[in-house]
């Protein structure tokens, strides 16, 4: 065999080999969950550092303030806590809904902004077969199974605590990711929009976050708070998976139609976050 004819064989050889490797069709139909398998083998590199923050987090927040300020609380309320339970039992499910609303924003402000702006992989992702829809919706599954991790946790240390009790309480997890997920998507659209990262999130935890977790009924009933500031309760993401969190785990009093506000809330959240970041993220990916 002459050496052309013998480049020519290796050459073919290799074209039907990356032909067999690389499955368009397939990867047209399940791109994103690729994208969600590459962030998951990312993150369990780190998985040690994850749990311990999965589980480091809820523990010393329910230590030294479900604890701490709520024997304080207790003790000056003829045992009564708040809304008729011990104050950890009432504070346990707001916090539940803050950190997975916390840990869901972090799973998608700095992958996007790495994707975007630091490192640029999301380009190189979308010069394969993988469009912007795969890349930004395997972004966000792999927020939520990030979320779900810091959930569970949580929901397993307030029951070694005592904070909760029976089997209604694990529906609990369904509202606390539901609505880290909606704000998720939201919030994953607003970071892909962003030309300039200088401050952003910087901005976003001060002027955002932090309103969101000290005005939304967190350490108190959201109806104690003077009027004209109850209205950041109402907008919050915290405080409508709070409601729903206390509803499951003390039967904290809520009627029908509180309930399919705060339902009907995360669904046009969630389906116009995603549809916003998808368009957001092709928008960006095409240029």
């Amino acid at each position: 065999m002459s050496a052309t004819e013998n480049a020519t064989l290796k050459s073919e050889m290799v074209r039907r080999g990356s032909l067999h490797l690389i499955n368009v069709p397939r990867i047209k139909r399940w791109g994103a969950y690729y994208v969600l398998e590459a962030r998951i083998r990312n993150m369990s590199k780190w998985k040690f550092s994850i749990l311990a923050a999965s589980i480091g987090s809820p523990l010393f927040y329910l230590i030294s303030v479900g604890i701490g300020v709520g024997s304080f609380i207790n003790s000056h309320s003829a045992g009564r806590g708040i809304d008729g339970v011990k104050y950890m039992t009432f504070l346990a499910p707001a916090l539940l809904a803050q950190v997975a609303i916390q840990d869901g924003l972090s799973e998608v402000t700095f992958p996007t902004l790495q994707g975007f702006k630091w490192e640029k992989n999301f380009f190189a992702m979308n010069s394969t077969p993988l469009t912007g829809r795969h890349i930004a919706v395997g972004t966000w599954l792999s927020a939520i199974a990030r979320i779900s991790l810091t959930v569970v946790a949580y929901i397993a240390i307030m029951y070694t605590f005592g904070a909760i009790h029976g089997w209604s309480p694990l529906l609990a997890i369904f509202t606390a990711v539901l609505g880290s997920a909606a704000f998720s998507a939201l919030m994953m659209g607003a970071t892909a929009a962003i030309k300039n990262d200088d401050m952003f999130l910087t901005l976003l935890q001060r002027v955002a976050i932090m309103p969101l977790f000290l005005f939304s009924g967190t350490f108190y009933p959201l109806k104690s708070m003077p009027e004209f500031l109850q209205w950041i309760g109402w907008c919050s993401p915290v405080w409508h998976a709070t409601e729903l969190g206390r509803w499951l785990t003390y039967d904290h009093p809520l009627n029908g139609n509180s309930l399919l506000i705060h339902f009907s809330y995360f669904a046009v959240m969630l389906v116009g976050g995603l549809w916003f970041a998808i368009r957001t993220f092709e928008k960006r990916l095409a240029k």
